[in-house]
């Protein structure tokens, strides 16, 4: 037997862990909208699901259904809200941002081309997390960044 990694295979080093009401409810979505796929899936004897691992593109995040009473597993909708937003890089920002607006969410940002060079906008989803889509368009030099990240900003003031 070969040494075993410490990261596992097709892992990244910091992985997200989603809580929602609804897992099954929501493994759908992310299939629908951003083509998830389910690597693994563990419901427990309640039918709520304990533990699943999804793909999107390169990356692998984990999901379970809330489990009232214990710390640390209730959902942005629980809350009442949420302090994190997923940022999703994808090809096609455009048709990917409107699938996951045809499967459900909510617009939180329209898509506009951003000053960073991303065209770029947020979603949240039925469930209450919120996803940053995104597609890199211009790579920008730090002087040009600063420069058009002030002139954004003075744009903003003025609203």
């Amino acid at each position: 037997m070969g040494k075993v990694r410490a990261i596992p295979e097709g892992m990244h080093t910091i992985t997200p862990h989603l809580t929602v009401k609804g897992a099954a409810n929501a493994i759908d979505y992310y299939k629908r909208a951003f083509g998830a796929t389910v690597l693994s899936q563990h419901a427990g004897p309640n039918g709520l699901i304990m533990h699943s691992a999804l793909r999107i593109g390169d990356s692998t995040f984990f999901l379970n259904d809330e489990f009232p009473g214990m710390s640390g597993c209730a959902s942005p909708k629980t809350y009442g809200g949420t302090s994190v937003v997923l940022t999703l890089y994808v090809e096609d920002v455009d048709a990917v941002f409107n699938r996951a607006v045809a499967a459900g969410a909510e617009v939180k940002m329209p898509l506009t081309d951003q000053f960073w060079g991303d065209r770029y906008g947020t979603v949240a989803d039925p469930f209450g997390h919120w996803w940053a889509i995104a597609t890199h368009k211009e790579d920008v030099s730090p002087e040009e960044l600063e420069r058009r990240g002030q002139e954004a900003m003075a744009q903003m003031g003025r609203k």
